[in-house]
């Protein structure tokens, strides 16, 4: 195996100039790779939650399987010098895109650099986005069928705006639904492997939450990943404070991080999230649906919907007494972790750090820094195969990875085609159209219905024209399907949907060639975190 860094072009103004320390900077607290010694120091005069949320994470990470390596650093937790390496992402089936992979790969080689560097306990936590209720986003892969990638969801009734983890799995619908997916894949050696451990982590679990954790730790068993439930109801018991320092001070948070969002604007970037004064950026769980609330004039919070409206008496209240009735959104969640966390550093991806940049006045409204923020290693899974059809095409893999090959494609088609079809086909067009307008002229000139079978007839002409120009350019492919197929193979696995690979490919088809070796072995190398990609040679 080998890993090579490459280039990713047009990554949006906000992370070029966030990678090379330009004035966006301005908009957090720490410098991403030059700052860790400081943020140690910061965090040594914080105090956490330890011994309760060790014993959480413990229960949850046995239940869910986890190896000796992640229960070893759990109970570093206790440990007052040790901090976390953290990033998240929802409960995706079968782990999702594959940039979840990716992130996970990025904290475990972040923190064993950093545990190196520090000499102090530097733990690995992947948050599950557990509390997020947006089912469509995670009830699907997309799996290679055919010539492209078709989405592949599980077709299980679902009505409720309920958090993910509170979603039971139909453990017959699922089944059903990993046979059909390995119905599409090829039988390898890893094969009955992997299809061993995908039907034993469905058979664990009880939630999406559940079948999604099981299989990371299946996954990383001896690399020490931690997960955490950010909707587990005992954290939430453990939030009641945090709950009520973000309820009071919400209207700071909510009108700062609307003036920040103003300022980048301003300063030539796009905001990332849509902002007003009035947001409360909490949710309220109302009979099983999560309610997201904003504040009135009159100082209540109400849902967008009317469907609650409460003091911020009654709030504070439910913060208190029951705090599992509450959830974060994307502005407090940050907020929310870094009260739980004593955090060295944040992993995220670009979409991350883009509404990231917004959440400075929010972390400070609680006397808080934002933690470093590190955008996560990002790769492309290149099997041999496709190495060689690049070979064969002339294609660079950094030209593949940015533009895809559909251009060379026609290019290439095309100078297989002595003299151009379509430009043979347009001239004889041209020609025709020009050699049939007398008659048209002499047919109007005898009556309307004559002149327009004749503008018919014209139609049909050129129509056939086009029908030859397609034949030939289909028996031009078909004569030299086995090339194409090269070019269509090299989109398809580079740059499907026009996009990097990690943002739709689910990690099954990989495992199911390569078995699950091939992840430990990224996990264990190291990457430069100031690379924008890297391609891995399978």
């Amino acid at each position: 195996m080998r890993i090579d860094a490459v280039n990713i072009r047009n990554q949006g103004q906000l992370i070029a100039d966030y990678k090379s320390n330009r004035s966006v900077m301005k908009f957090f607290d720490y410098h991403p790779f030059e700052s860790v010694d400081e943020r140690v120091e910061e965090l040594s005069n914080r105090s956490f939650k330890r011994e309760e949320l060790a014993a959480i994470l413990a229960e949850r990470n046995t239940a869910w399987g986890a190896g000796e390596a992640t229960l070893k650093n759990i109970k570093k937790f206790h440990n007052p010098e040790s901090v976390v390496v953290v990033g998240g992402q929802q409960a995706g089936l079968l782990t999702g895109p594959l940039y979840t992979i990716n992130k996970i790969i990025s904290i475990l080689q972040y923190a064993k650099e950093q545990e190196k560097r520090l000499d102090i306990p530097v733990l690995p936590v992947f948050w599950i986005a557990g509390e997020d209720h947006d089912f469509e986003e995670v009830n699907h892969v997309f799996f290679p069928h055919g010539k492209g990638l078709n989405k592949f969801p599980l077709k299980q009734s679902h009505y409720k705006k309920l958090p993910v983890t509170d979603i039971a799995l139909d453990q017959k619908v699922a089944a059903k639904w990993v046979d059909e997916l390995f119905s599409k894949l090829p039988e390898t050696i890893h094969t009955r492997d992997i299809y061993q451990l995908v039907t034993d982590a469905l058979r664990q679990s009880v939630s999406f939450t559940d079948f999604f954790a099981v299989v990371i730790h299946k996954l990383f068993q001896e690399e020490g990943i931690i997960l955490m439930d950010a909707a587990d109801e005992r954290i939430r018991n453990i939030e009641q404070d945090y709950f009520i320092r973000l309820i009071e001070n919400q209207p700071k948070i909510s009108r700062g991080v609307f003036d920040i969002a103003k300022e980048l604007e301003n300063c030539g970037y796009t905001a990332a999230l849509e902002l007003d004064p009035t947001d409360g950026h909490l949710f309220y769980h109302l009979d099983g649906e999560r309610i997201l609330l904003s504040r009135t004039e009159q100082g209540t919070w109400k849902g967008k919907q009317d469907e609650i409206e409460l003091t911020t008496e009654d709030l504070l209240k439910l913060a208190e007494t029951n705090p599992e009735k509450l959830s974060n959104n994307v502005v407090t969640r940050p907020v929310m972790q870094e009260l739980l966390l004593p955090t060295l550093a944040f992993i995220g991806g670009p979409g991350e750090i883009s509404y990231w940049a917004l959440l400075k006045p929010a972390f400070h409204a609680l006397d808080l820094k934002m933690p470093p923020v590190i955008q996560r290693l990002s790769f492309t899974y290149l099997p041999e195969t496709i190495n060689k059809a690049l070979v064969a095409t002339g294609l660079t893999v950094e030209e593949a990875i940015n533009e895809g090959s559909s251009v060379k494609r026609e290019q290439w088609l095309l100078a297989k085609q002595e003299p151009p079809i379509d430009e043979l086909a347009k001239n004889l067009k041209e020609t025709i159209k020009e050699a049939h307008k007398p008659l048209r002229e002499t047919a109007e000139a005898i009556r309307d219905d004559v002149g327009a079978l004749a503008e018919k007839n014209l139609h049909y002409l050129q129509r056939e024209i086009e029908f030859l120009q397609h034949r030939m350019k289909l028996a031009l492919e078909e004569k030299y399907a086995k090339d194409i197929k090269q070019f269509d193979e090299i989109q398809l696995l580079l740059r499907p949907g026009e996009g990097l690979q990690e943002r739709m490919w689910n990690v099954l088809p990989f495992l199911n060639e390569y078995g699950r070796e091939f992840i430990s072995k990224i996990a264990r190398s190291s990457c430069s975190f100031q690379n924008s990609h890297y391609v891995v040679y399978l």
